[in-house]
């Protein structure tokens, strides 16, 4: 049976407010018989969040370098051209990198990275960069010894002497092994090994049911944007009532939303920009479950006309908007280091305020698409259908 997430009693919220440095939002929970303590600072520039269960706490830039795109499939990535670029955002204030176990090199660009920002920089700039990375485990058996072992796999690759952030992934909820692993990364991030422990692709039921166990996860990392507004329809109620952020993927989705693809017409071979790419091809699919090619164009004119409005780009947009949305505290854009920056666009978003009339412009088209909850199912649940 599903869990209701009405289940959740004894709500208090406390809310501080601070003239010039941030807004503080500290909220109390009961979830079944569950305490959750999280809390959420946003500096007034909007650049930076905080994210804390209890004692477990974690700052970083609201506009993530996301880097799948390290894995293969967008072009040959040079390794010294690489860790160039990524030093290259850290120093224009982009300085959070979210990577995966399978991400190809990317844990190991990040150990050159932080080894050439320690010999590089001064220690305070060292503190600001940080490295998210996933595990992403076959379903089997999550002893400790083996959920110890490959955390510290990634601690290596990315030498550190605690990870950041380990996000989560399980493929497989009639196994629930996954509450095993999570209360042995509790216990590493208890012995120091791991600072916040976090989810990916979990659905609301089971993110749910991770808090009444007692794991004090900080954020659920979740494919969410103009068109896939499936976070806000369950899974932000239950961030709302627990404190749990939402970190963005898919919201520029692999780059459809950008002036590349408005007014191209994908249905004449060799008309448009070609798909080339793992996240264009995935996105599209999206884009027809959503509504289909014609739609989007829509969408793709009506952003523009607000980028335009702005002095600023189609994805500048979407990464606001979805940064506007209830509990999210992040949003990921991919990188493709050495090859192509968005640096600039990435910069804009922290200054963009998007008004009423933009909002609902934006609104009027996506209330034409089909309800991807109704089409695909929860948050995640795109990897777990047969």
């Amino acid at each position: 049976m599903a869990v209701s997430v009405h289940s959740v009693i004894d709500t208090n919220l406390a809310t501080t407010v601070s003239s010039n440095r941030f807004y503080r939002n500290v909220t109390r929970r009961r979830i079944g018989s569950i305490s959750v303590n999280c809390s959420v600072e946003t500096t007034e520039a909007d650049r930076t969040v905080k994210l804390k269960n209890g004692n477990d706490s974690l700052e970083i830039c609201r506009v993530l370098n996301g880097m799948w795109q390290t894995s293969g499939g967008w072009g040959k990535i040079d390794r010294n051209d690489a860790v160039e670029a990524m030093l290259r955002y850290a120093d224009a204030g982009l300085s959070t990198f979210d990577m995966a176990d399978h991400y190809g090199p990317a844990e190991d660009l990040y150990g050159i990275l932080i080894n050439r920002v320690r010999r590089e920089r001064p220690p305070e700039y060292l503190e600001k960069i940080k490295g998210l990375t996933k595990w992403v485990p076959p379903p089997v058996k999550m002893t400790s010894s083996y959920v110890r072992q490959n955390i510290d796999i990634s601690r290596k690759r990315m030498d550190v002497a605690s990870l950041d952030m380990l996000q989560f992934h399980w493929w497989d909820y009639a196994n629930d092994g996954y509450l095993d692993a999570l209360k042995h990364l509790t216990d590493l991030k208890e012995e120091g090994k791991i600072k916040t422990v976090a989810l990916t692709n979990f659905d609301t039921e089971r993110l749910q049911k991770i808090l009444e166990n007692g794991i004090p996860v900080v954020s659920n990392q979740v494919q969410h944007s103009v068109v896939d507004m499936r976070p806000q329809q369950r899974m932000a109620q239950l961030c709302e009532l627990t404190g749990v952020k939402l970190i963005t993927y898919g919201t520029v989705m692999g780059g459809l939303l950008s002036e590349k693809f408005l007014d191209t017409n994908l249905t004449i071979p060799f008309a448009g920009p070609r798909l080339n790419t793992p996240s264009l091809q995935k996105y599209k699919r999206m884009v027809d479950a959503w509504g289909g090619w014609s739609l989007f164009q829509g969408l793709l004119r009506t952003m523009k006309s607000i980028a335009t409005k702005h002095g600023v780009s189609i994805p500048t947009v979407a990464v606001r908007y979805v940064l506007d949305q209830q509990g999210v505290a992040g949003s990921m854009i991919g990188v493709r280091l050495g090859l192509a920056e968005h640096i600039q666009d990435a910069n804009a978003i922290f200054s963009l305020v998007l008004d009423d009339e933009d909002v609902n412009s934006i609104q009027e088209v996506t209330k034409k698409g089909k309800n991807l909850l109704q089409v695909i199912g929860d948050c995640g649940d795109e990897y777990r259908r047969i």
